[in-house]
């Protein structure tokens, strides 16, 4: 691995920087025309499938599940067979495939370029966010501050592709907009393959080497048991955030789109548009939010993962109680449209409860998995996060048939009981990681 490091971290993490910006770029301007795209009119100038919403969010859920389901076969192919630099890279390769096949005007190519995604995603994802932590020793102290800034990477492709995508597919042509997402992918596979020289031994095949395999065969002890017990409940943790947080990309697009007053200065604002928000806030917010939970460790504070993500839940349920506010404008007031600022804050609050769960949750898992199951255990994180998206689908099909004040109300409940039940066995939980945590303690 090269010695050279660019604002103090392995130069290695700012290639690994570049190629997620380009990935979420494509993924996140796939998430955020895809639903509009199914419901479109078939007949208007920019002609979709002319789906009803129900049926859009149906498939939205299972592409959301599915994209990130592989993941696991992903890990288990990196951490078996081909390593994960070379998983990254066919992962890649596949994104690319299937977003020009989705730029194809046919149904069969549709489900064929979804295909191809969803098997891109799961090779590239889980194995990418490993490498990231093979950058760092065990016990070095920039680890969390490393997957925060890599963090950072993903969402400004997060941020820019609603933009440009959205804009090109939702208002000139559907197809040119799952194009440009192709092309973004092509960007992130030119600035691997250049910066692999910055990844030497990070991420190579698997070894059949007699030491190796005898690590493979070795049984996990107590402690790393215990430990798995305790990603296993994070893991439960994350369903639930995400099967909150992915409302997004579903039914709140449709949302914004039918029932949100979107004109502002005389100007309407695209939907799609909607979907960089929460990437926004997470390129304003992710340096504070890093700066305030180092403060509060300082102070003396539990700063545990769980801790954290039980926080990042209680904030997401006040994030769906303002939306509450929104459904109950219409609902009640009886108002024509809901207002947007009701939307403005609720993805704000939805951002500060991400960035106390997500970023934790992805060191987290380097910290306390078990070497050999390194990238199968970031796979089933992802798969998880799969999960959380198919209750997002599920979440959002009930809203069309029970009404957004009911649903957005019971949301709000579930992640405020949900969080606070986490925090009374806080300690419980951080005693079974046994100390994996204190052994990377972020430093300036």
């Amino acid at each position: 691995m090269s010695s050279k490091t660019i604002f103090g971290h392995p130069t290695g993490l700012f290639i690994l920087f570049f190629t997620e910006l380009w990935e979420r770029f494509s993924f996140y301007g796939m998430r955020a025309i895809l639903v509009l795209y199914l419901t479109a009119d078939t007949l208007g100038d920019n002609p979709g499938l002319g789906w009803t919403n129900a049926e859009a969010l149906e498939l939205y859920g299972w592409y959301g599940m599915m994209v990130y389901i592989m993941s696991i076969p992903g890990g288990l192919l990196a951490d078996r067979w081909l390593g994960q630099k070379k998983s990254v890279l066919l992962g890649g390769l596949l994104i690319i495939l299937g977003q020009f096949t989705l730029a194809i005007e046919s149904i069969t190519a549709f489900y064929t370029g979804l295909a191809l995604i969803i098997s891109g995603v799961g090779a590239l994802k889980p194995n990418i966010s490993t490498m990231v932590g093979g950058l760092y020793k065990k016990g070095d102290a920039r680890r969390d501050a490393g997957f925060t800034i890599f963090y950072i990477g993903i969402n400004v492709g997060a941020f820019s592709a609603p933009l440009l995508v959205g804009y090109y597919g939702e208002i000139v042509d559907w197809q040119l907009g799952f194009s440009l997402a192709g092309f973004g992918m092509i960007l992130g596979q030119i600035v691997y393959v250049f910066g692999r020289k910055h990844l030497t031994g990070i991420g190579e095949a698997y070894s059949s080497s007699e030491e190796n395999t005898e690590m493979m065969k070795k049984p996990l002890t107590q402690i790393e048991k215990e430990r798995m017990i305790v990603l296993g409940l994070s893991f439960l943790i994350m369903i639930v955030f995400w099967g909150a947080y992915e409302q997004a990309g579903g039914f709140m697009n449709l949302y914004a789109k039918q029932t949100v007053d979107r004109v502002v200065f005389g100007y309407e604002i695209p939907a799609s548009f909607l979907q960089s928000l929460h990437a926004f806030y997470v390129i304003i917010l992710g340096i504070p939010m890093a700066g305030f939970w180092l403060m509060w460790k300082r102070r003396g504070k539990e700063s545990s993962a769980i801790f954290k993500m039980a926080i990042g839940t209680i904030v997401m349920g006040f994030g769906f109680m303002a939306l509450v506010g929104a459904a109950y404008e219409v609902s009640v007031l009886a108002l024509e449209k809901a207002s947007l600022y009701w939307l403005l804050l609720s993805y704000l609050l939805h951002v500060v409860g991400e960035l106390s769960s997500s970023p934790v949750a992805l060191s987290f898992i380097t910290k306390l998995a078990p070497m050999k199951y390194a990238s199968f255990m970031m796979g089933a994180y992802f798969a998880v996060t799969g999960l959380g998206n198919k209750v997002a689908g599920l979440v959002g099909e009930a809203a069309e048939k029970a009404g957004a004040l009911e649903v957005f109300t019971y949301v709000t409940i579930f992640c405020l009981a949900f969080g606070l039940l986490l925090l009374v066995f806080v300690k419980k939980l951080k005693a079974l990681s046994h100390g994996a945590e204190d052994e990377s303690v972020l430093e300036n």
